[in-house]
């Protein structure tokens, strides 16, 4: 069945200037990690896709054209800090980079994302809020097109 302009995702209609669901692409080694952040980006009317190694992110963004890429930085095969700059080397600015890391907490771990090409920089646990507060800055830039 075919989306109807101003419809959301899950079918719901949506006022004419509402932000738009964003395509978010999870990079995240622990399945039940991304099986969970992927649960609430979809309660947002986001659609999402997730992969679990560095070497599948970069087909992935080819794929699924992500707006946002919340990408863990110490995944199997490739770091996140590799596929960020890969990421940034052939495709520029899109999508939004979120870096997130467990074991680099310290603050030359964010400037060292941040020259890499990341966006922002988070540090496990974080909080699912501040992530979808960084998600809302870009959907509140991006409002869906009126019919």
């Amino acid at each position: 069945m075919k989306k109807k302009s101003g419809e959301s995702v899950r079918g719901e209609l949506q006022p004419p200037n509402a932000p738009r669901p964003l395509r978010v692409l999870v990079a995240e080694d622990d399945r039940d990690g991304a099986l969970t952040l992927m649960m609430v980006l979809r309660e947002e009317g986001h659609e999402t896709r997730a992969v679990h190694s560095g070497r599948s992110v970069m087909r992935a963004v080819t794929d699924f054209q992500p707006d946002v890429a919340i990408i863990d930085i110490q995944l199997p095969e490739l770091s996140g800090w590799e596929v960020a700059r890969q990421i940034r080397e052939r495709f520029g600015k899109r999508p939004m980079l979120i870096g997130i890391s467990g074991e680099y907490k310290k603050g030359v771990d964010k400037i060292l994302s941040e020259l890499i090409g990341f966006d922002h920089y988070l540090v496990k646990p974080y909080l699912i809020s501040d992530v979808l507060r960084l998600i809302a800055s870009l959907r509140q830039q991006h409002p869906s097109n009126p019919a």
